[in-house]
């Protein structure tokens, strides 16, 4: 596999995503929240990732709260071939934690929040986050066409272009394919957590990006260790074996690993020139046996 950047997936309505993203995330302070350290290290990551060929940055107005958004705008703007991915269904309270927040009208006001935050008069991709669970991260059964519903209505009046669903199921991926056209599904996804083998294939089938995030979240120690020894081998980093894996795995998989640092973006965007042999491939599938 050497293709730059991983290649690009091109989505049934025309959005090319590159294949290795960026996650703008850790961009904000501690918790993600408030500022960063290195406010001129966050613009270099940034300016950098796109200069290397990135054009799909993943953020949102939650982080920080506006601060990510903020530093993407004055690094970016105005976001020439570049895909600004944001989510909205939480905000944070005073105390930094994370609320979910998905009423039209909630989301409406977050929307507003975004454009204005990012500088835009129209959101290029905007995923609506529904799960969470107890880890945090996975899909919680149940209808999501109200709130998808009302991003839909903002679609149709030209406030956003795209639209994706985060941390969901197959139902909940068809329900909202049956209101509005969707252009990424945004789930936790790695070597050692593939409860959505299935969703990615249906997917792809249907021309939409899967979009793949904490590629190391999950993992028990035997599967760590796994992991490392492949990446001893190869003399590189873990996180570089399970980026490259995540590439590999479909030609619709997009990952977007984050960091604030220009160093560790270079690493990250080298794992898409990793070349992963058989055997490399073969005990990293079996990893979850």
């Amino acid at each position: 596999m050497k293709n730059t950047l991983g290649g690009v997936f091109t989505t049934a309505e025309g959005v090319e995503f590159t294949r290795m993203g960026y996650g703008a995330m850790q961009l904000a302070g501690p918790r993600v929240w408030g500022p960063p350290a290195d406010r001129d290290e966050a613009i270099r990551v940034l300016r950098e990732a796109v200069a290397a060929g990135v054009n799909h940055i993943d953020t949102a107005d939650c982080y920080g709260p506006h601060v990510t958004n903020e530093i993407i705008r004055e690094a970016l703007a105005p976001y020439d071939g570049v895909h600004i991915a944001t989510k909205v269904g939480a905000v944070r309270d005073e105390n930094g934690a994370w609320v979910f927040a998905r009423s039209p009208k909630q989301l409406r006001e977050q929307v507003e929040s975004n454009l204005r935050t990012l500088g835009v008069e129209a959101l290029d991709v905007v995923n609506l986050r529904i799960g969470g669970g107890p880890d945090g991260h996975s899909p919680v059964p149940g209808s999501l066409a109200e709130p998808f519903g009302a991003l839909a209505e903002l679609r149709e009046q030209g406030k956003i272009k795209h639209l994706g669903v985060s941390v969901v199921d197959a139902e909940q991926v068809a329900e909202a394919r049956s209101i509005a056209p969707i252009v990424t599904v945004q789930n936790w996804y790695n070597v050692a957590h593939r409860g959505d083998e299935d969703l990615i294939a249906s997917l792809h089938s249907q021309g939409i990006a899967y979009t793949a995030f904490w590629p190391l979240g999950g993992f028990t120690p035997l599967q760590s260790d796994i992991l490392d020894k492949v990446a001893a081998r190869l003399g590189t980093t873990p996180l570089s074996v399970a980026l490259a894996w995540l590439l590999h795995r479909a030609p619709n998989v997009v990952v977007i690993p984050g960091t604030s640092k220009v160093a560790h973006l270079r690493e990250n965007l080298a794992a898409a020139e990793l070349e992963l042999p058989e055997d490399a491939l073969a005990e990293l599938d079996g990893i979850v046996a």
